[in-house]
């Protein structure tokens, strides 16, 4: 594994319609930076790693667990293991995820 990446260098894959990202995968953890385009849904879903999901621009509107809240840049979502969640991108975004442990899936 390299120590010094630049996203740049990296291949974007689309993850879901609107969806757009590029991974960094560890032995533990896999952090993605995502650009979102404006209107796009994430369905409700789980999975079993934890993940922490950053605000960098734009505004989401999140679900995790019920509550709904609008997230703007600065704010960071968690969101425990199994726990059911979705998001609606009210503007064009761009978050980062970090998952814990790794997702291979995204691999």
């Amino acid at each position: 594994m390299h120590k010094f990446l630049n996203l740049e260098d990296m291949p974007e894959k689309e993850i879901l319609p609107g969806f757009t990202a590029r991974f960094i995968h560890t032995n533990t953890l896999t952090i993605g930076h995502v650009r979102i385009t404006k209107g796009s849904v994430l369905p409700q879903h789980h999975h079993v790693q934890e993940q922490v999901t950053n605000v960098i621009l734009g505004e989401l509107q999140m679900t995790v667990g019920g509550e709904t809240r609008i997230c703007r840049p600065g704010m960071s979502v968690t969101i425990p293991s199994n726990t059911p969640h979705a998001a609606l991108a009210l503007t064009d975004c761009y978050v980062i995820d970090v998952f814990q442990p790794s997702r291979e899936d995204y691999k």
